[in-house]
């Protein structure tokens, strides 16, 4: 009988919320600063895990922030083996998300189409996206 949560899906929570708190307290690297563990997701055979990373600075520290993490990912790994029991701690890899930042660039966008819609048609169009 299939569960409703799979281990996969355990594990992927237990390595995020782990794996943010190492950063946020273990790394001294001042190109983690604002570094946000967005998800993480392990193979199936939990022996790799892709972590997805953003920050709040530009895409130059987002790249700089990968950069530093792929550098640290040894460290991190023995760190989380420390604190969570696992038979196989899977290798690091750590990815840009950049989701937040498509968001916002979509959120701008139909702002300004709404302003210039408003401002073509005297003001009469509403503005429901908050």
């Amino acid at each position: 009988m299939p569960r409703d949560y799979p281990r996969t899906f355990r594990v992927n929570a237990l390595l995020q919320r782990e794996l943010a708190l190492l950063i946020r307290d273990e790394l001294a690297d001042p190109r983690m600063a604002g570094v946000s563990v967005t998800a993480v997701e392990v193979s199936p055979d939990l022996r790799s895990a892709r972590v997805a990373v953003s920050t709040l600075g530009d895409d130059t520290a987002l790249a700089q922030a990968v950069e530093g993490l792929a550098h640290a990912a040894g460290r991190l790994r023995r760190a989380l083996a420390r604190r969570v029991r696992l038979r196989v701690l899977p290798q690091l890899h750590f990815v840009v998300d950049r989701t937040a930042r498509e968001a916002d660039r979509l959120n701008r966008l139909i702002r300004d189409a709404v302003a210039a819609d408003a401002a073509a048609h005297g003001g009469d169009v509403t503005d429901d996206t908050g």
